[in-house]
């Protein structure tokens, strides 16, 4: 049986399971649509937070980076982790104990005004979509290697899938296709890392067979990987990182974003009781732990994978000849996503960092120039035909990377559609619509969104898990704090909150666009996105921290220079915040 056909087969099964699941879990009022009925149990509300929180960033882009940087990139992995902890116990179980549907909902009645919900709403529209583009962009990579199409148009039949089963079955429908999801993606990313671990190293356990030894050389890993990269001129993997301001901006932004984002947040109306929120939150670690503690080893071991398969008898030999290339290397060379140039006429692969240091080596070996262009984004789905691993393993990890993408996809949908349909539509515009036409609302926002998600994803700012970290700054700068102060603070009232809400907004987005283009649109960036041109060496995937405090500072600059917050809201604030009556959150 081809590979094609390996292929059809995982992707179409898991497709089929998708789609007869969101037919069985079909919304049939906005309860359902929205939190799922409000009585999902903890542990497969855990199940399905990990395929929302594991999307195409964490599953197919973030080993890339990981790859690509080391050790400078592991702030994904340890930003990412944090902030989930940073949700569980800070904001969690508080919104849920308020028992409304959305986080503007929450932000509109914390904050007495509908123009703090509407701004709310904006917030999370933009975040959500940002989010939105790296998911689409994730799963376009995979379905244009999997079906073997263009990268374009795998980008647009991901969108028909999602459109199938988000729109169709909401909050319900997503839940419980999101438990299979969680099921497939982590089997198909742990089996061949697994595989991978045991013909490297020999140890089955890839955490483990990271500080493992290499088989073939007989050195730790990580040292052979030092060495063949820093051979060709690439910076150390373990090598430390000199700008530790960015350093720790970046991973607090990813952090507080975490905290912030709708999606995730929203997964916690759905249980029936405070203490189930927090179980979920507990749930939700160990089966997101599972990925993440496999993300490093896989990225490392894809690094060192992808190295001898281009110089097979080490970096100080010939590379390999083009000709000669593996079959994964043509395969890919059919998406775009792999570009060979030959520079210097050789009919090998020259692949190196082509810095100046490197260039008096370069010019003794008569190489002109790296040859190879690799997309970060492919290295996890590539690893198991780069390992030369059976051809239903390579079919597992394309199912795999595609629940990733599409289960977060959903996700994020349904956070935009809700927010229009619910916080929008009935909340401000025509708070007298009837229960069917605010679900046809809420679908028809979603299919918007899908639309708009697609068209920007064919040409995303950056790739899969450099976008999603963008998102992560927007919602860090704009809706985190207002959820904090919401919780935590009696004294920020509606001015502050709107003030802090758009103050953080404008700043974080502007300087992105600065450097990303505006809209995100190619060819429109002020400067060039590099370090010597960042703001005191703050990169735009940093800067949601400082929209942060600049979000914070506002807030409460202007809350204490204009009037206190009704007494009924104060009440409210120290009534969610402690523990009275919380066994049984308020009814939705």
């Amino acid at each position: 049986m081809s590979q094609f056909a390996i292929n059809i087969i995982f992707v179409g099964g898991s497709f089929l399971l998708y789609i007869l699941i969101a037919i069985w879990a079909k919304a049939g009022s906005t309860k359902d649509f929205y939190v799922a009925g409000g009585g999902v149990h903890p542990v497969t509300n855990g199940m399905a937070i990990g395929a929302d929180w594991m999307s195409a960033a964490s599953f197919i882009s973030m080993a890339g980076l990981i790859a690509a940087g080391g050790y400078a990139n592991s702030t994904f992995l340890m930003g990412w982790t944090g902030g989930y902890v940073l949700l569980a116990m800070l904001l969690a179980p508080y919104l849920r104990k308020f028992g409304k549907f959305t986080v503007p909902e929450f932000i509109g009645d914390r904050f007495y005004s509908k123009n703090a919900r509407l701004v709310a709403v904006i917030c999370l529209i933009v975040a959500s979509v940002t989010y939105v583009i790296g998911q689409m962009a994730g799963a376009g990579v995979a379905f244009s290697r999997f079906l073997e199409v263009d990268a374009t148009l795998g980008l647009m039949i991901a969108a028909v899938v999602v459109f199938m089963y988000a729109v169709m079955g909401g909050m319900k429908g997503i839940t419980y296709t999101q438990v299979a999801q969680y099921c497939v993606l982590i089997i198909a990313y742990t089996i061949p890392a697994v595989f991978i671990s045991l013909q490297l190293t020999g140890n089955p356990l890839p955490p483990l067979g990271l500080f493992s030894t290499h088989a073939d050389s007989g050195l730790p890993i990580l040292e052979k990987l030092n060495q063949v990269i820093t051979d060709l001129g690439f910076n150390s993997y373990t090598a430390d990182i000199d700008n530790k301001l960015n350093m720790v901006l970046f991973t607090l932004s990813l952090m507080i974003g975490t905290a912030g984002l709708p999606h995730v947040i929203i997964r916690f109306f759905t249980v029936p009781k405070v203490a189930d929120a927090r179980w979920s939150a507990g749930w939700a670690l160990v089966f997101i732990a599972l990925l993440y503690l496999t993300a490093p080893a896989v990225a490392s071991m894809a690094r060192l994978n992808l190295m001898t398969t281009i110089y097979p008898d080490g970096t100080d030999a010939a590379p390999i000849l083009y000709e000669e290339r593996p079959n994964w290397v043509k395969e890919w060379e059919v998406t775009g996503l792999i570009k060979f140039e030959d520079l210097n006429n050789d009919g090998r692969i020259q692949h190196y960092n082509a810095s100046e240091s490197f260039q008096p080596e370069a010019e003794a070996r008569g190489w002109a120039g790296n040859e190879l262009t690799v997309n970060r984004d492919i290295l996890v789905l590539a690893n198991p035909e780069i390992a030369n691993l059976p051809g239903w393993v390579i079919g597992l990890i394309a199912a795999g990377g595609l629940a990733a993408a599409l289960s977060t996809a959903a996700g994020l949908l349904l956070a935009i559609s809700s927010a229009v349909s619910h916080d929008l539509i009935k909340g401000s515009i025509n708070p007298n619509i009837t229960e069917k036409g605010e679900l046809l609302a809420a679908r028809i926002s979603m299919a918007v969104a899908i639309v708009v998600a697609t068209w920007l994803g064919a040409n995303p700012p950056g790739f899969a898990a450099q976008v999603v970290a963008l998102a992560f700054g927007i919602a860090a700068a704009s809706l985190f704090p207002a959820l904090m102060m919401g919780i935590f603070s009696k004294r920020v009232n509606n001015v502050g909150a709107i003030a802090g809400m758009l103050s953080g907004l404008a700043f974080t987005l502007i300087y992105i666009f600065v450097y990303k283009g505006w809209l995100f649109i190619p060819g429109t960036a002020n400067l060039p996105d590099t370090p010597e041109n960042w703001v005191l060496g703050i990169s735009p995937l940093s800067i949601g921290a400082v929209g942060a405090i600049v979000n914070f500072a506002v807030a409460f600059v202007v809350s204490n220079a204009t009037e206190e917050p009704p007494v009924e809201i104060q009440e409210l604030v120290e009534s969610v915040r402690y523990p009275r009556g919380a066994g049984q959150a308020q009814d939705h």
